[in-house]
């Protein structure tokens, strides 16, 4: 019996209602990397209680923009002391990894700086803390049906208000959140 592997890197992870860990209740997940040993992510519309600002002031870096007020994201529930920051830009950062062509996960405080001084990508999530899933993990909870998978709209991941990512993520499927029930049917 031969199996195919999806590969969901570039792809939305969207939590289903019947789903009840707390990390992820109405979570929409960007998958950055999806190999044999396992998944990584980052949720894109969960608070962490901190504005772009506060992680500026902790780092001891100079602001002169509007980005201090925009929101940090919970990216999930592993090395929440951890800051990754998503963003579309083809710039060198000192720790990069590019997800695609278009898209690239950066770790390193450079990018901060420049964020600072509005000077870094013009497209960014920061997040404190991914998401993980062992080999295999990720693909047995999809067919236990507490995950969707599509491609990930860039839009959505950007400029999408954090309110309604869950709901354009659907809506990008063709599904509507409000119709969505708790419960696995089977035949």
């Amino acid at each position: 019996m031969s199996t195919s592997k999806i590969d969901l890197q570039n792809q939305f992870l969207i939590a289903m209602p019947r789903l009840e860990d707390p990390n992820f209740v109405g979570s929409v997940t960007y998958i950055c990397q999806h190999n044999d040993d396992g998944a990584m992510g980052i949720v894109i519309n969960k608070r962490a209680g901190l504005y772009l600002g506060d992680i500026f002031e902790q780092l001891e870096l100079n602001t002169v923009g509007k980005h201090s007020k925009l929101s940090v994201m919970q990216g999930g529930p592993v090395q929440l002391e951890r800051g990754f920051v998503l963003h579309r830009d083809g710039s060198t950062w000192d720790s990069s990894y590019a997800v695609n062509n278009a898209i690239q996960l950066t770790t390193s405080k450079d990018i901060l700086a420049a964020l600072a001084e509005e000077a870094g990508p013009s497209d960014f999530v920061v997040a404190l803390g991914y998401a993980g899933w062992g080999a295999g993990q990720l693909e047995e909870e999809i067919a236990q049906n507490s995950w969707l998978t599509c491609e990930a709209d860039h839009d959505v991941l950007f400029h999408g208000s954090l309110e309604k990512k869950y709901a354009l993520a659907l809506a990008s499927i063709g599904l509507d959140a409000a119709k969505l029930m708790g419960q696995a049917g089977h035949a």
